[in-house]
């Protein structure tokens, strides 16, 4: 069988792949857009008397432990921990990729001291980075983006480094310097362009891991302020009633997982797609 015959599956493959990631992603942002205005009930009621209580009609995923609606809890943790995670990944992108690329421009001692910041806060896991910040910073959400935003901005920097490094060494890098064009200038007339697909690939690598981080540190009480439902915070007070109310805590932790699923199936077509080695090395 020939090469194009069996690539033909697989670019098909991930076609449908990209799709189904698509319509999960878009589906969970109607949801968090539109769901805390269309189920009947505010996800911080409480009715003591109806604690755990199953699905019914009048409410499709119960109750929680508290008596509050599961399903109005979920549509308004969606919308937290989507807008915690996009929050955190332009953060992420602005911080690593803005002071990466303008300091490899700059020349090579801006490239060594942010790098080298860069590499320090890199030595930590971005989830133990996380967590630390959170335990300064305290509760919150805007403490959680920046808490994540800072924790990502390693990855994002060193993806930035590699792009600008394979950029430089073309020819129209070349021709703008002798023409006398600034470093900053270059980069972001002509290099940044031509990079754009590699960060974008990027980013859609961290949306994922930034919704599990804010799902993991509020899950331990350090993410959001204990009031707002988040995925994190619904798994947190439901697991303690995982077999006398396995819905409360099934509902936040399979939206956890299919959206992160939609996140990984984008991001690896967005990779396949955006890779300018990979096209060339085919």
């Amino acid at each position: 069988m020939s090469a194009s015959a069996m690539a033909a599956p697989r670019r098909a493959g991930g076609i449908s792949g990209f799709a189904l990631g698509l319509a999960i992603l878009g589906l969970a942002l109607v949801f968090a857009i539109a769901g805390p205005g269309l189920v009947p009930y505010d996800p911080l009621v409480q009715e003591l008397a109806a604690r755990n209580a199953p699905p019914d009609a009048a409410h499709w995923l119960g109750r929680d432990h508290l008596g509050r609606d599961v399903l109005a809890r979920l549509a308004a943790g969606t919308r937290i921990s989507l807008a915690v995670a996009l929050g955190a990944t332009v953060l992420a992108l602005l911080l690593g990729a803005g002071l990466g690329l303008a300091a490899e421009a700059l020349g090579r001692w801006p490239s060594f001291l942010v790098f080298g910041a860069f590499d320090m806060v890199r030595a930590m896991p971005s989830i133990l980075l996380a967590l630390t910040l959170m335990v300064a910073l305290g509760f919150g959400i805007w403490p959680l983006i920046l808490a994540l935003g800072v924790a990502f901005a390693p990855h994002m920097a060193l993806v930035a480094r590699a792009a600008w490094r394979r950029e430089s060494a073309t020819g129209y890098v070349a021709a703008a310097r002798v023409m006398g064009a600034a470093p900053l200038a270059t980069l972001w007339r002509h290099v940044l362009p031509n990079i754009a697909g590699a960060l974008v690939t990027q980013a859609a690598i961290i949306m994922p891991r930034a919704i599990t981080t804010e799902s993991v540190l509020s899950f331990f009480g350090l993410g959001v302020s204990p009031e707002t439902p988040s995925w994190g915070r619904m798994i947190a007070g439901a697991s303690r009633f995982a077999e006398s109310a396995p819905h409360a805590v099934l509902a936040p932790v399979l939206a956890l997982c299919v959206v992160t699923l939609g996140f990984a199936l984008v991001g690896d077509r967005l990779r396949l797609a955006l890779d300018p080695l990979r096209e060339r090395g085919r």
